[in-house]
C-alpha cells in the first residue's frame, strides 16, 4: 500500500488574464507535516482551494488514498475526510463553541429529529479535552481569543473525522506563547495519523514541524525538499528566485536631531506614563506581546485616539494631535497593522490608494492631474516591486504581501519626517519581508525618524539602533540595540522590572 495519501500531477488553474498555476506538483505522505512556502501571489491559495472543492482545475489530475477523484464542491472535499484551517477563523460568534463544532452535522435524537444537546456538549468538549484546551464547549466563541477559535477549527475537524488538515497561516495572529501550543496541538494530530498540510511565511513555524517542505514560485512548483537537509538560505532562494545576501541592510546612519519625543504619555485603561524620542535618521523599535499597548501609542501619537495626559513635541516644540490629518501636517506618517481593514480603501485602485493621502500635491484648481497622479503613484509602484499589470488595478486582487507594498507607498507620497510603522512584514513573505527592510534602511538614511512596531525579535535585532519594550501598558526597558540581546527584551516584556534601563534619553 502506498504511502501517499493526497497528490496532484500537472494542475493548472487560470483566471482572466491570471495564470494562477502552471502544472505544479505535490504529495502528502500519511502522517506526515508538509510545508507549503512561497511569495505571496505564488499561487498557495489557488492550490488550497483546489484541493478543498472550491475551484476544479483546469488541468491535471488529483488521486486521495490511490483513487482519481474530482471535487465538484467544498462538501464532496469535506466528506472524503479534508478539512482547511484558516488564518482568520470564519465562526458564528454568537453562538457556543459546540454550535460552531457541529454546525451543519448537528447531533440530533434517532427518534425525534431534534438536536441532541446533551450529546453534542459532550462530544464537543471531549474532543476539546484531546486538544488540551482550557475551555468549556458552552463557551461563546466570540468570546474567545484567535488562538482558542483556531482549535475550535481544529476540533470542528476531528468532529467531521478528516485525516488530512490544512492550515493556511495559523500562527500569523499569534503569540509566540500561543503558537508553541498550537505546535504541540499539530504534532499530537500527527501522533494519531494525521496528515497535515502547513502554509506558513514563519520560517520558525517550518523547522519547528515540517518533515518536507514544498516551495512554489510565480505560479510554479520549484521543488520540494527534506526540511532536516534544507538551509535556510536554500530555502530563500527558492521561494525569491535570487540569492538575498543581507537580510537586514542597517546601513551606518549619521544621527541628528531629535524630531519627536513622548514624555509620560498615558491613556486611560491602555498604556501610561511612555516616555521616549525618535531623532533623525534613527530607527526606533517598539516591541511587546500582543496587548502590551504598542498600537495604541502610535495611534495616539497619530491623533487616531488621542492621549489623556502627557506630551508630545515634534522638532522640540510641544503639540496637541487631536486627528490624523494634524499628524499629517506635523510630519507625521502612519502605517497601521491591519493593512485591509485600515490601511487600504479595497475597492479602489492601486493608484488610488496610493495617492490618497497626498491628494492636494496633485490639485489643479478644482481638478486633479491624473496624469500626474498615475505617473507617481507608477513610479513608487514600481520602486516597491508591486506586482501588477498596471496602477489601475484593484488593490483587493493583489497578494497580501503585495497589499502591504502599496500601504508602504502611501506614506511615501507625503512630506513627512517621522514614519510610524506597525507590524509592517506582518503577514507578507519572505522576498517581500526583504524588501521592506531595504526600504526602511533607505528612509532612515534619507533622514527620516522611524517607530518600528515588531513582535519579530530578528528584525527588531536587525534593523533598529534602540528598543522600546513594553508589558501592560507600561514601558520596562529602553536599550540600545547595540548591547541588547534576546534574553533581555523578552525578560523586559514578560516580567515589569521597576528599574526601567534606559538609553540615550535620560530616563
Amino acid at each position: 500500500m502506498s504511502d501517499t495519501v493526497l497528490e496532484l500531477r500537472h494542475i493548472t488553474k487560470t483566471f482572466p488574464g491570471v495564470k494562477a498555476l502552471d502544472r505544479v506538483h505535490f504529495n502528502l505522505r500519511r502522517g506526515e507535516i508538509h510545508g507549503l512556502m512561497g511569495e505571496n501571489g505564488a499561487g498557495k491559495s489557488t492550490f488550497i482551494k483546489i484541493i478543498t472543492g472550491v475551484h476544479g482545475p483546469d488541468s491535471g489530475e488529483i488521486t486521495l488514498k490511490g483513487e482519481t477523484i474530482e471535487f465538484k464542491h467544498p462538501v464532496d472535499a469535506q466528506r472524503h475526510g479534508i478539512a482547511a484551517i484558516y488564518q482568520h477563523v470564519t465562526c458564528y460568534p454568537d453562538l457556543t463553541v459546540a454550535e460552531n463544532i457541529f454546525m451543519g452535522h448537528e447531533k440530533t435524537k434517532r427518534i425525534t429529529g431534534r438536536i441532541d444537546w446533551k450529546e453534542m456538549y459532550s462530544q464537543a468538549q471531549a474532543l476539546l479535552d484531546r486538544l488540551d484546551a482550557k475551555f468549556s464547549s458552552r463557551s461563546r466563541m466570540g468570546d474567545l481569543s484567535v488562538a482558542r477559535q483556531q482549535i475550535v477549527e481544529i476540533a470542528k475537524a476531528l468532529s467531521a473525522e478528516a485525516d488530512i488538515i490544512i492550515m493556511d497561516e495559523p500562527t500569523a495572529a499569534l503569540t509566540q506563547h500561543e503558537s508553541e501550543e498550537l505546535y504541540l496541538i499539530i504534532k499530537g494530530l500527527q501522533e494519531a495519523g494525521a496528515s497535515t498540510i502547513f502554509i506558513s511565511h514563519r520560517l520558525e513555524d517550518i523547522y519547528r514541524l515540517a518533515d518536507r517542505v514544498t516551495v512554489f514560485r510565480d505560479a510554479r512548483y520549484i521543488g520540494t525538499w527534506e526540511t532536516e537537509e534544507l538551509t535556510q538560505d536554500k530555502l530563500m532562494v527558492a521561494m525569491v528566485g535570487r540569492e538575498i545576501t543581507q537580510m537586514f541592510p542597517k546601513r551606518q546612519v549619521h544621527l541628528g536631531e531629535e524630531l519627536l519625543r513622548l514624555e509620560n504619555l498615558s491613556r486611560t485603561g491602555y498604556f501610561r506614563d511612555v516616555s521616549f524620542d525618535v531623532r533623525r535618521g534613527e530607527i526606533v523599535a517598539l516591541i511587546g506581546l500582543v496587548g502590551a499597548g504598542r498600537t495604541e501609542v502610535c495611534e495616539s501619537i497619530y491623533g487616531i485616539a488621542p492621549s489623556d495626559s502627557g506630551t508630545i513635541a515634534v522638532n522640540g516644540q510641544a503639540v496637541e494631535i487631536t486627528n490624523p490629518v494634524q499628524a499629517l501636517d506635523l510630519g507625521i506618517g502612519y502605517l497601521p497593522e491591519d493593512r485591509q481593514m485600515q490601511g487600504l480603501v479595497l475597492q479602489w485602485s492601486i493608484g488610488k490608494n496610493i495617492t490618497l493621502p497626498s491628494l492636494g500635491n496633485f490639485a489643479k484648481g478644482m481638478w486633479l492631474d491624473e496624469r500626474r497622479e498615475r505617473e507617481i503613484a507608477g513610479k513608487l509602484a514600481e520602486k516597491l516591486e508591486v506586482k501588477t499589470p498596471d496602477v489601475f488595478t484593484l488593490v483587493s486582487s493583489l497578494s497580501g504581501g503585495n497589499q502591504q507594498k502599496v500601504v508602504v507607498a502611501k506614506i511615501l507620497t507625503n512630506n513627512l519626517k517621522v514614519i510610524i510603522l506597525d507590524e509592517p512584514t506582518k503577514g507578507v513573505d519572505i522576498g517581500a519581508k526583504a524588501a521592506i527592510y531595504e526600504i526602511v534602511g533607505e528612509l532612515a538614511e534619507q533622514g527620516y525618524g522611524i517607530l518600528f512596531v515588531s513582535s519579530e525579535m530578528p528584525e527588531v535585532l536587525g534593523l533598529s539602533d534602540r528598543i522600546v519594550v513594553m508589558k501592560e501598558g507600561r514601558m520596562t526597558a529602553f536599550l540600545n540595540t547595540a548591547e541588547a540581546t534576546q534574553e533581555e527584551i523578552l525578560n523586559a516584556a514578560m516580567v515589569i522590572d521597576t528599574r526601567m534601563k534606559a538609553a540615550g534619553s535620560g530616563k
